[in-house]
Parts: C-alpha cells; sequence; structure tokens
C-alpha cells in the first residue's frame, strides 16, 4: 500500500499556517509587543522605546471570548504595567502600580506617601517644563490599583482617571528589544535588551 505524497506547496502552506497559529497564540496569551509614544514614564521609558510584556502574570484575556487564563499573581506596587485605558478600554497605556487595594496614597509635591508613611522612590523625574498636581489622601477600592507616570510632572494617570480596573490589565513591562530617538533619528543601542524596573 503506498501513501500519497504531500506536494512541497502544500508542504509550504502547512508550514506557515502553524506559524502563524503559534504566533498568534504566543501574542494573544504570553507576550505582546509593545512601544511607547509619549513622555510620562520618562527617564525609564523614553518616546521610541519598543518592549515586550508578559501577558500572562496577571492572567491574559482569551480573544474573542470572555474567558481568562489564571493568574500568576495580583500586581504589586512597582510594577510596570501595561492596560487598556479607562476612558475608551481600547487604547494601550503604561504606568507604574503605586497602590493596591486597600492602601491609602497621598503625593505632596515630590513626596509619596503610602498609608502615610513616605516612601522614597527612586524613579520619578519631575519635569519642570510642567506643574505637578498633589494627590489625596486617597484609598484604593476593592479590585483596583492605582497606577501613576514616573514623569509625575507630565502623565495623565490615576490622579486625573481614577483608580485602575484590574479587569483592564493586560501584562507587565519585561525589557526593551529596540529604541530609536525620535528627534536624531537614531538607534539608541544603549538602550536596547535594558530590564525595566
Amino acid at each position: 500500500m503506498t501513501t500519497k505524497k504531500k506536494s512541497k506547496f502544500r508542504e509550504y502552506v502547512e508550514i506557515v499556517v502553524t506559524a502563524l497559529i503559534l504566533a498568534l497564540i504566543v501574542r494573544a496569551l504570553i507576550i505582546q509587543s509593545y512601544h511607547i509614544p509619549s513622555g510620562s514614564m520618562e527617564k525609564t521609558l523614553l518616546p521610541g522605546d519598543f518592549l515586550f510584556a508578559n501577558k500572562f502574570i496577571y492572567g491574559a484575556k482569551v480573544p474573542f471570548v470572555d474567558l481568562w487564563l489564571p493568574k500568576v499573581r495580583d500586581p504589586k506596587p512597582g510594577d510596570i504595567v501595561i492596560f487598556k485605558w479607562p476612558g475608551d478600554r481600547k487604547t494601550d497605556y503604561i504606568k507604574r502600580c503605586i497602590a493596591v487595594e486597600g492602601q491609602t496614597v497621598e503625593l505632596k509635591g515630590m513626596h509619596l506617601f503610602i498609608n502615610g508613611v513616605e516612601k522614597p522612590e527612586r524613579y520619578t523625574y519631575y519635569d519642570p517644563k510642567y506643574n505637578g498636581r498633589d494627590f489625596g489622601p486617597y484609598t484604593v477600592p476593592k479590585g483596583y490599583i492605582l497606577v501613576l507616570g514616573d514623569n509625575r510632572n507630565n502623565s495623565a494617570d490615576s490622579r486625573y482617571w481614577g483608580p485602575l480596573d484590574k479587569k483592564l490589565l493586560r501584562g507587565e513591562a519585561l525589557f526593551l528589544y529596540f529604541s530609536v530617538d525620535l528627534d536624531k533619528h537614531w538607534i539608541r543601542f544603549s538602550r536596547i535588551g535594558d530590564i525595566i524596573r
């Protein structure tokens, strides 16, 4: 008994289709690429940075159905998170988680207080071109986190549109895989491969 041999064309089509399906699964559930369009996370992330994000850590949403994979852990203060902006639930935003449910936050000038205790922040930048905005005291409700941009004087964040529903989280930033200086039109080689903290 002889088996019919597949044509080379069909073999190539099967390989390409399999690769596309695997790529879509990886992108939807495991890791995804994002780029930074604005300066709200300076100096941690710069406009022109491209990064990969871990999508499954907070529980990835399965495309086209109302189903979520189990989370590895909840977000914690200090995580740099990617989420859908609550204003339209479509636009990707990236900010730093400052507080989780039950914590009380207050921002006075350049000083952040969590539950009444000042928390030193090594990553913040206060752009002198903009005025800052004090905030709180505010207690984060159940099922939400509070997110702020590292560039505190130039960031549309939870101070303006409220706490972030954890259902809008899409992942945690991992590392930069590419970076280009948008003013000089040149690659920032020194940033490529940087772990995001």
